[in-house]
């Protein structure tokens, strides 16, 4: 099962702020992470969206032939209606 803690890089080891319940001269995989990164993973689902929200930029017809753009159908043909 996977461990996670955190732990300080000296410049030539890393050392785990808190004993870890590991056994001596043994191999493990490690995943480094930014403790900024973990504070990402914290936010809430809103708080993402939030953060990934602003202007999407596409073709001024995206409304009008969405299934166009989306699924690659025909364009409509354009209609007057006067």
């Amino acid at each position: 099962m996977p461990k996670t803690f955190t732990a300080t890089f000296d410049g030539q080891t890393l050392r785990p702020d808190n004993p870890v319940d590991l056994k001596p001269n043994e191999r493990y995989q490690v995943t480094i992470a930014d403790e900024t990164e973990k504070a990402r993973e914290d936010l809430s689902a809103w708080d993402t969206l939030e953060h990934l929200t602003g202007a999407v930029v596409g073709p001024s017809d995206w409304a009008a032939e969405h299934d166009h753009y989306l699924y690659g159908t025909p364009k409509h043909q354009a209609t007057s209606h006067g």
